[in-house]
């Protein structure tokens, strides 16, 4: 959104941003299927940023809406064919290990996802409890805008506690295990190195708010966000 990006302070980019979930909800949404009351969806929509990142439950979403589980699917599909919601699916090795199978779900625009929560500048964003998800998802969203042809992103978390933010899987002959922190130094937790155990990922990085690199581990870096989009970009 360049205008959103581009404009004067921080109340004219809230206001484009809430004026375009509004135009898009109560004119653009209609002409794609059918009749969806704007009201509904903008409350799914809200909701899905209050819990960014998270686990899809369909059936808690659907109590909270008062509608059928069925109807929440269908208008997160829809909001997935926008290109305004992003289902990131589990990576399923097998490997012996009850695994979680549910699909990751992120609003894929961080700056909505601020507007949708009436987040209108960066002071307000820091003392929010959604400022790590809405970090992580423009991490993913910026990462996966490099990914190569024939590639896929995934997630990967087991009941055991085992977690990784992002696995990319190249073609399915190799992956990279990735964990995205908010914080300018990177460190890695346990359910971290019990992840690279089980899928044994060709790399693994830690992706921090600074352009730094160093090594944390054997085989374990981190990493800027702009670096590691290159070299995902430029991976054979």
């Amino acid at each position: 959104f360049p205008d959103s990006f581009l404009a004067s302070s921080d109340k004219t980019s809230f206001a484009f941003r809430k004026d375009f979930i509004r135009t898009y909800l109560e004119r653009d949404v209609p002409m794609f299927g059918p009749r969806i009351p704007a009201t509904t969806l903008e409350r799914l929509w809200t909701m899905l940023a209050h819990r960014q990142g998270g686990i899809l439950n369909a059936s808690d979403l659907a109590r909270s809406l008062d509608t059928s589980t069925q109807s929440v699917t269908r208008y997160v599909d829809l909001l997935c064919d926008l290109l305004l919601v992003r289902r990131l699916t589990p990576f399923l090795p097998n490997i012996g290990k009850r695994l979680v199978k549910s699909p990751k779900v992120f609003v894929r625009d961080s700056g909505l996802v601020h507007a949708l929560l009436g987040i209108s500048d960066f002071q307000k964003l820091a003392g929010h409890p959604v400022s790590g998800a809405s970090w992580e998802s423009f991490a993913i969203e910026s990462l996966l805008s490099y990914l190569p042809w024939r590639s896929s992103a995934h997630f990967y978390r087991t009941s055991g506690g085992a977690e990784l933010d992002l696995v990319i899987d190249f073609g399915g002959v190799r992956q990279w295990a990735i964990e995205i922190k908010r914080a300018a130094s990177a460190r890695v937790t346990r359910g971290f190195h019990e992840a690279l155990i089980d899928i044994k990922p060709e790399r693994a990085f830690v992706v921090h708010a600074s352009d730094d690199r160093y090594p944390l581990a054997d085989n374990v870096d981190a990493i800027g966000i702009r670096e590691l989009a290159t070299m995902i970009a430029t991976a054979e």
